[in-house]
């Protein structure tokens, strides 16, 4: 294989030593390439602090429930390891039937909730600089989504830990940089597959080969300039 962008790494790797140490490393493999900096983590999990903290409770729920717990359970037992009273939920305005029935499980572990939609803060899509003709329904007050908000809402509450349920793509980004608490994913938004974005590799090779080719990917809905209908004054 030719070497680019730093050479193959793991997803080109067959052997998977790093596991089992049952085998040989390759000769491009990271581990020992970052033989140094793994130690270095090896002791931030060691620690104390919130790092080690998340890094065990997550290892002792493998450990104790591995195959045997729903995601949704074991985001409830991570959060109730790490002795979390507050738990923030950021949920997008789509999934909020199901962030309102997650933080009713939640609090049945006694935990305290609150959930925060995408949508808070209503800022028209078009105050961002999105043109009219981009929202879903042009002509329409289409709020944008607001994850810095949710965080920051979250944030001043004083979320010990937050969960997130079906933001889109990049909002997830937006809300993780500006969230002080750790963030955790319940629910992956993919409206085509029900959000089961997995879905799309594992029908990669048959019916849903032609994401293989990137030239197969649907074109962007073409974009009409004729002047979106005057909203009505209230």
């Amino acid at each position: 294989m030719k070497e680019k962008d730093g050479g193959p790494s793991c997803s080109e790797c067959g052997i998977r030593n790093c596991y089992r140490r049952d085998k040989t490393y390759p000769p491009f493999c990271l581990t020992g390439k970052f033989a140094a900096a793994a130690e270095e983590t090896r002791k931030l999990y060691r620690g104390s602090g919130i790092d080690g903290r998340i890094a065990r409770a997550a290892a002792e729920i493998e450990g104790e429930y591995y195959g045997r717990l729903t995601r949704l359970e074991e985001t409830i037992r991570f959060a109730m390891k790490l002795g979390v009273k507050k738990l923030g939920i950021a949920s997008c305005i789509g999934l909020l039937d199901e962030a309102s029935l997650y933080a009713k499980i939640v609090r049945t572990a006694g935990i305290d909730t609150r959930t925060v939609i995408c949508k808070v803060g209503a800022i028209d899509k078009t105050r961002i600089g999105i043109p009219e003709e981009l929202k879903v329904c042009p002509g329409c007050n289409e709020s944008c989504c607001n994850p810095a908000l949710q965080a920051r809402i979250l944030n001043e509450w004083g979320a010990d830990l937050n969960v997130l349920i079906g933001l889109c793509v990049g909002h997830d980004a937006i809300f993780n940089r500006h969230s002080k608490a750790p963030a955790v994913t319940f629910i992956v938004k993919d409206r085509v597959l029900g959000h089961n974005p997995a879905a799309a590799l594992y029908t990669a090779k048959f019916y849903y080969k032609r994401v293989l080719d990137e030239k197969t990917f649907p074109a962007p809905r073409t974009i009409s300039r004729r002047k979106a209908p005057e909203r009505k004054k209230k």
